[in-house]
């Protein structure tokens, strides 16, 4: 939170008139019907005894609300929003311009009024999607083996030195140190929470992180180090795990059977094993899996465990959350874990 929530009074006063101003900052839960909904909500408004008020998504969802189908509280706010619509066009018509904040001004918009309405609703800033755009038009005209300068000018970079910094800073090499005939390729994934970078050989998958996962780099400069061999391309391994995602986004399928190769010492892979036995829909906290493993005091091992996954979604430590029903910590962010939390309700039973 930005700054405390008002009285309960106050917000059912913003919940009757639909203000604005606590859009997306504070929601209200229904009891009578075990709806959350944005303040601004249509639909016709509850008693006020009726009324509980919470600070964010994830608290909603904790306390066994479901997302209200009218403003769906959960989906993006592109459509509502006039900020993000505005920039998320102009980045459509020129997604290779190289994007600054005296763009966004040119435009009519705030600096401070975009980066907030994008951090809010895609927990990163609009300049660095619009950056991850263009790396990832780079990323792309490499993997059929294209040369580097192809991929440089693809992705909109003047300097060389430019594309392969911001390379590097994505994948942890430059360009020119990824092997033209790797055992173990990197392959870029679109997804509705945002781009993904796949690493596999052709047996199994090694890696599945969001492309603005802070420990990206570092995960994939340790699996070059182990490997030696490490490219940009795909192997069936990624098709299938496109695939997958696919049905798991568009509610058709929860379950992976792509093959895994989990590195870690015993007891982490052993907590990487549990986390596969949740079911999707249901969640578990850090003294669960604990105790599930007979080690009832491991709480904290378990939490380090946890937060070293490099497979996400597909070993869902997003379903694992604190004692208290808090979120806790996710590595993809914790708008991607109250997300993912709400796409794998409609999977229960």
């Amino acid at each position: 939170m930005l700054f405390p929530l008002p009285s309960d009074d106050e917000l059912y006063r913003a919940l009757l008139e639909r203000d604005p101003v606590y859009d997306g900052q504070a929601y209200v839960g229904v009891r009578s019907t075990g709806i959350f909904c944005r303040l601004t909500c249509p639909a016709r408004k509850p008693k006020r005894e009726n009324c509980q008020f919470f600070e964010n998504i994830g608290e909603c969802l904790e306390a066994g609300y479901r997302a209200c189908k009218r403003c769906k509280p959960m989906g993006p706010q592109a459509t509502q929003d006039p900020v993000i619509r505005q920039l998320m066009d102009a980045l459509e018509a020129a997604p290779d311009r190289r994007w600054s904040e005296g763009d966004i001004i040119a435009m009519g918009i705030d600096p401070s009024t975009a980066r907030r309405a994008f951090q809010r609703q895609y927990g990163m800033t609009f300049l660095k999607m619009a950056r991850l755009e263009r790396l990832r038009r780079g990323f792309e005209a490499m993997q059929g083996g294209g040369r580097v300068i192809d991929a440089q000018l693809e992705a909109g970079f003047d300097s060389q030195t430019g594309f392969a910094n911001a390379f590097a800073k994505l994948l942890g090499q430059s360009p020119g140190a990824l092997s033209r005939d790797p055992m173990m390729r990197a392959h870029w994934i679109d997804t509705p929470l945002g781009p993904m970078i796949a690493v596999a050989d052709k047996r199994a998958l090694y890696l599945l992180e969001f492309a603005d996962r802070k420990a990206l780099p570092g995960e994939l400069k340790r699996l070059y180090k182990d490997c030696k061999c490490l490219g940009i391309g795909r192997f069936g391994v990624h098709e299938q795990v496109e695939d997958e995602l696919k049905a798991y986004f568009d509610g058709s399928n929860a379950r992976f059977s792509v093959p895994l190769a989990l590195r870690g010492n015993d007891f982490t892979r052993r907590v990487w094993e549990a986390l596969l036995t949740i079911p999707a829909g249901e969640t578990r906290s850090y003294g669960d899996l604990a105790t599930e493993l007979g080690q009832p005091t491991a709480t904290r091992a378990v939490a380090r465990a946890n937060g070293a996954n490099q497979i996400a979604l597909i070993v869902p430590c997003h379903r694992v959350i604190g004692a208290d029903g808090s979120l806790t910590g996710y590595g993809g962010g914790l708008w991607r874990k109250q997300q993912l939390i709400e796409i794998e309700r409609k999977y229960l039973p």
